[in-house]
């Protein structure tokens, strides 16, 4: 393992703090072979979900690869129409036999589905409790959805996967989650590659000879946030993990704050019909 910088879950199970999404990577050669070269890049971390189609393209590259179970870090959501507490169940199975594991290190909800997500992370605490996951959590949850939850939750959500980059920094948000000790998890971390061709960023991407992509990386790791970079590119699957050779400086770090527009690429978690 080339890096070994990690977040720590409030049971004590620790995940990456720089993992490897599979989001739009197409099942078959594409998927299979994206998570081959993360593997052999130092990814340990690799995050994928029901709804990509994509588990077991991603399952027998992990198979493949002949690492050690025990040093991988594996993440899958349920996606909305099987959310419910029997039908949510059923689909972790379906998961777990795609992705041939005999466990998930960690298991969410994929979107806030109303009148569903309660019943559904009733499903995951029973996962969590039998063994089956090591730690369950939501992702695309807003304050007020996590404060729902929180009314029949045995468990607290141990992490909130967001939508999070410079143009969306989530601030209260992640204020909120830090109080309550969920950990925030960025997904699409460089804002569906539209901020890479900010000036601020090229600026401190030339002040540090990396890459601008390495820069919101660094972004996120230095404010405590899991980020899970895609990519299907080998070279750029590569570089992607060369965030633990420098540091931004404060006044860098401010700068890249100051480009909070409150802008999404993805869909509104108030506001999705799928």
């Amino acid at each position: 393992m080339k890096f070994k910088d990690t977040a720590t879950f409030t049971n004590g199970v620790e995940i990456p703090r720089l993992g490897f999404g599979v989001w739009q990577a197409k099942d078959g050669q594409e998927a299979y072979e994206a998570v081959t070269h993360a593997l052999k890049s130092g990814y340990t971390s690799i995050d994928t979900a029901a709804a990509y189609k994509n588990e077991e393209s991603v399952g027998r590259a992990i198979k493949d690869s002949n690492l050690p179970r025990e040093e991988l870090f594996i993440t899958t959501k349920v996606w909305n129409a099987d959310q419910g507490y029997e039908s949510t169940l059923k689909a972790f199975d379906e998961s777990l036999k795609k992705l041939q594991l005999e466990y998930i290190d960690l298991y969410l909800i994929h979107w806030p589905v109303a009148d569903k997500y309660s019943d559904t992370w009733r499903a995951l605490e029973n996962l969590y409790e039998t063994g089956k996951v090591r730690a369950i959590g939501v992702c695309n949850f807003h304050e007020h959805h996590l404060t729902e939850l929180f009314k029949t939750a045995k468990i607290k959500p141990m992490i909130n996967q967001i939508e999070l980059h410079p143009k969306l920094s989530q601030e209260p948000l992640r204020a909120f989650c830090e109080k309550h000790q969920i950990i925030v998890e960025a997904w699409s971390p460089l804002g569906n590659g539209k901020i890479l061709t900010d000036a601020t960023i090229a600026e401190i991407a030339k002040a540090h000879e990396k890459s601008p992509a390495q820069i919101i990386l660094r972004w996120d790791l230095q404010h405590g946030i899991v980020t899970i970079p895609k990519s299907v590119n080998a070279d750029r699957i590569a570089e992607n993990t060369q965030l633990f050779d420098f540091e931004l400086s404060a006044a860098e770090m401010a700068k890249i704050d100051a480009l909070n527009e409150d802008h999404r690429t993805g869909p509104d978690p108030d506001n999705f019909n799928f």
